[in-house]
């Protein structure tokens, strides 16, 4: 789910040759302000499932530090949304990097 969202950012930068080559990637289709809200709630649910699974096993801690992570996203997509194809690589460089520290808190979470 997440991934998705994040392979949704690669397609920000290739807008105009989609448009001129009849590619219909998701910000050709949906406009590049909706692809960057759809993308940047795609990697949110998928960070909010892990911190729910996380919680429902009693894993607090590492539920609480998603959480901080992901506030620490927020306003990062927020200056995505705003200026999508000129802040995708941005995000990719940031915003990614911050997905993926979700992801191996979780893994660290649901471990035996």
């Amino acid at each position: 789910l997440g991934a998705h969202g994040i392979m949704t950012l690669n397609d920000f930068k290739s807008v105009i040759g989609d448009r001129l080559k009849g590619v219909k990637s998701i910000p050709v289709q949906l406009g590049e302000r909706r692809a960057a809200i759809l993308a940047s709630s795609l990697i949110d649910a998928a960070q909010v499932v892990a911190m729910i699974i996380l919680l429902m096993q009693g894993e607090y801690i590492y539920a609480a530090i998603i959480a901080v992570l992901i506030a620490v996203q927020l306003p990062m997509q927020k200056i995505l949304i705003a200026a999508p194809r000129e802040k995708a690589i941005w995000y990719n460089a940031f915003g990614t990097l911050l997905y993926v520290a979700v992801m191996m808190v979780s893994a660290l979470g649901v471990r035996p």
